[in-house]
């Protein structure tokens, strides 16, 4: 399945993207230390955005096919940018912290576990982008 995006370069270093289907917009810019402001996320910034959401968007299918509610999980992102050979993303650590209060069989837990890893914007990242990954699962 295809879809659409526009995306249009605004000039002093920001992009408007809008998502076609349903006319939703994210606006980016170049981050501080590349001459931005800092005012939006950077593109490599919607990666790592990009990579929780999906781990907990795969995490909430499966929790949904098994009756288990994910609302209020949260994900904290830290990218760390590497310089050489070039400039690229070169580590993203995501630590996913699922709802207070949520009791799970370690059955439910290792398919959940299952799911993060099997997300597609980790399995399109370049093998070279380290990706930490963690789920804090409540004691």
């Amino acid at each position: 399945m295809a879809v659409e995006m526009e995306i249009v370069y605004e000039g002093s270093l920001k992009c408007r993207a809008t998502h076609l289907p349903s006319g939703s917009v994210i606006v980016t810019e170049a981050p501080v230390d590349n001459g931005g402001t800092g005012g939006a996320f950077s593109p490599t910034d919607l990666v790592g955005s990009a990579l929780a959401s999906c781990v907990m968007t795969v995490m909430g299918i499966v929790a949904q096919r098994q009756g288990i509610d994910l609302r209020g999980m949260t994900a904290r992102v830290v990218k760390e940018m590497a310089a050489a050979p070039v400039r690229r993303i070169g580590a993203l650590t995501v630590v996913i912290t699922p709802p207070p209060g949520l009791k799970l069989s370690n059955e439910d837990r290792k398919r959940l576990e299952h799911a993060a890893e099997i997300c597609p914007v980790k399995k399109s990242l370049h093998p070279d982008v380290e990706i930490r990954m963690e789920i804090a699962w409540p004691a």
